[in-house]
């Protein structure tokens, strides 16, 4: 059994897929100053580990199959204000960036990054400070000088965090009942987002709101 010394970072990770925690898992364990304390797949195992584990930072990725990530982040910071959570996430949107340090993260990174600056975020934020790859960072500088793209993402900020998860798998290419399927759902209520993403951005059809949608999440892997 490895021995665990009294300052070792503890850290939970929250991903709803297995293989991907077991090789977090394998690779956070070899660190010398570090230690995977739990893992958890979904919101509510997530708030259980919170309390039994006592993390000293939480690695959640926000694309959750049975939980909305980003509420998730807020539940968390309201339980536990102190643990800095870090974002492991492989969708790159400037959106989701700036909506998880709003809700009360304090990284973001992408799964495409390396493990070295992983361990960098971990231990960086484990010291106070906010975290935040050198791609997004990048995104939210071209962002700034883009005034046309500004407009775009102040329109697509209206829509609340659960629009916005439906939003960016229409334009992932996701019919309605896979939609449905995915975020456990009715497809009559993920017609009823549509309905309110459309009202909202002001798209009069179906087809106007796929292409916008699929404009949108072209926009963001090109950054």
């Amino acid at each position: 059994m490895r021995q665990v010394a009294s300052d070792t970072i503890r850290v939970l990770i929250i991903d709803d897929h297995p293989i991907l925690r077991r090789g977090l898992t394998l690779i956070i364990n070899q660190e010398k100053d570090m230690e995977v304390c739990g893992e958890a797949e979904d919101g509510p195992s997530a708030m259980r580990a919170i309390k039994d584990e006592a993390p000293d930072i939480v690695l959640l990725d926000i694309a959750l199959r049975k939980t909305n990530g980003l509420d998730l982040i807020g539940r968390i910071h309201k339980r536990r204000p102190k643990i800095p959570i870090l974002i492991f996430s492989r969708h790159p949107e400037n959106v989701y960036a700036e909506r998880v340090i709003r809700a009360g993260a304090r990284g973001y990174i992408m799964q495409q990054q390396s493990t070295e600056l992983l361990m960098e975020a971990i231990r960086k934020m484990i010291l106070g400070e906010i975290f935040i790859s050198e791609d997004i960072a990048g995104s939210i500088l071209k962002r700034q000088f883009n005034r046309a793209q500004q407009r775009k993402y102040n329109q697509i900020e209206i829509l609340s965090n659960r629009e916005l998860e439906v939003f960016r798998m229409i334009g992932e290419g996701f019919q309605p009942r896979q939609v449905a399927e995915h975020l456990h759902l009715s497809v009559k209520t993920i017609e009823t987002y549509r309905a309110n993403i459309k009202r909202k951005l002001n798209l009069e059809t179906a087809g106007a709101l796929t292409q916008f949608a699929v404009r949108w999440v072209q926009s963001e892997t090109e950054m």
